[in-house]
């Protein structure tokens, strides 16, 4: 198979090193890739968000399958362009990733389909947020409506903190969709499921650590690290998030005739009577994908094509019976404003330790040295029998990398350790 990867963060150089061990493929081309891919298959240099290059690509290399791997290209549409042109593509089309592009549908969705998520309010003023805030109280969760990269969320303790993030909001965006959410309060963890219209197949789960810093300070990122699997998602819990969650979501979905395809990421709050849904996304999530890709035993490429051949009933997904974590090296400043070009060595001694792999977001390769080109810039992942040595093994690469102008937090993993139930299915 020849095959065209869209994106070029630690997802997709996750997705990129699972793809490139599949014995169906024929060639690999990731658009526009990093210093990661590059030795998977062929950087391209195309804009995930010029439709037409992409469009054009495929049809000059008659490409069997597109695998779109951010949330931006799925929510602007080029699922529906290739889909359209005859193309095979994994990823949903942008009436089906809205559930990623706008919260408030995300609870528009999750009140029809019956499926437990936080009570809300959504606003489009600063005067109207501010009145049901002092009405509500604190704390409460201030969420933008679309896409932020992961950012587009504060979790305010107090009334102050939630007027600050809400005053922000709309002064970049004066009539701004802001969804207030009361706070869930519980273990998060990622739930990842196989989505084809009603059929559902469960792909695994993941906790991620999206705070800067250690203990769970500082603000929110995109994801600083991630283990699976998560210990809290037992069974008998994941039974249930897909009985009162995901299928009634795809139901739903169906039922509006916006039917999903691709891969659900379910962002959970698990509390003391069960699953609640804190969030959608439309794609794998990073860096939990990193770790997901580690575990996997099935065939990436067959499963990708048959979801984007409407195969879901046919397939099943089987996971390593091991644990995987990835810990993210970001430049120093990250989430906030970050200095770019900053020098990374030691990657080759730190992808030589036993078990571990190193995988690039955001950095670019100049002159033969790997440079600094975004905030979070590695993931540094390693597999083993507990998650205790898969710890030890990914912070041993931590400290392979000489970056003085990277940092990264040394908790990841913590909660997990500390779970009472260390079994995990």
């Amino acid at each position: 198979m020849k095959v065209l990867l869209i994106g070029g963060g630690g997802r997709e150089h996750a997705l990129a090193w699972a793809i490139a061990a599949s014995p169906l493929l024929n060639r690999l081309w990731i658009a526009p890739g990093n210093p990661g891919t590059a030795g998977l298959g062929t950087n391209l240099d195309i804009d995930p968000a010029n439709h037409a290059a992409v469009l054009g690509f495929c049809r000059e290399y008659g490409i069997d399958l597109i695998v779109i791997g951010p949330e931006a290209p799925l929510v602007a549409g080029l699922s529906n362009e290739l889909v359209a042109a005859g193309f095979a593509v994994f990823g949903p089309s942008q009436a089906a990733a809205e559930l990623e592009g706008s919260k408030d549908f995300t609870k528009e969705i999750a009140v029809a389909a019956k499926a437990p998520t936080a009570g809300y309010r959504t606003v489009t003023s600063l005067a109207e947020a501010r009145a049901y805030l002092k009405a509500k109280g604190a704390p409460i969760v201030v969420k933008y409506d679309g896409l932020m990269a992961g950012k587009g969320v504060t979790v305010a303790t107090s009334l102050a903190e939630a007027d600050e993030a809400l005053a922000q909001l709309y002064a970049n965006e004066p009539a701004a969709k802001v969804v207030l959410e009361d706070l869930l309060v519980g273990e998060e963890v990622s739930f990842f499921c196989l989505v084809d219209g009603e059929n559902v197949l469960p792909f695994g789960s993941a906790q991620d650590h999206k705070r800067a810093f250690d203990g769970d300070l500082g603000p929110n990122t995109g994801g600083m690290g991630a283990y699976s699997p998560a210990p809290i998602m037992t069974k008998a819990m994941e039974r249930r998030a897909l009985d009162e969650i995901i299928i009634p979501t795809a139901r739903e979905m169906v039922r509006r005739n916006r039917p999903y395809r691709g891969i659900l990421f379910a962002g959970l709050m698990i509390e003391a009577d069960g699953p609640k849904l804190i969030e959608y996304n439309c794609r794998f999530g990073d860096p939990e994908c990193q770790v997901l890709m580690l575990r996997l035993k099935d065939d990436l490429l067959t499963i990708l094509d048959g979801v984007a051949r409407g195969q879901l009933r046919h397939m099943s997904v089987r996971l390593h019976d091991n644990h995987a974590l990835g810990v993210v090296m970001a430049t120093k400043g990250y989430p906030g404003p970050y200095p770019k070009g900053s020098r990374i060595s030691g990657l080759d001694a730190a992808s030589n330790l036993p078990d571990t792999v190193v995988f690039h977001a955001g950095t670019v390769e100049k002159n033969g040295a790997v440079l600094a080109n975004g905030g979070r810039v590695l993931t540094l992942c390693a597999v083993a029998s507990s998650l205790a040595e898969a710890q030890a093994r990914a912070y041993a690469a931590v400290d392979a990398i000489d970056w003085p102008e990277g940092f990264c937090r040394r908790d990841i993993g913590a909660r997990g350790l500390a779970h009472k139930d260390k079994n995990h299915d």
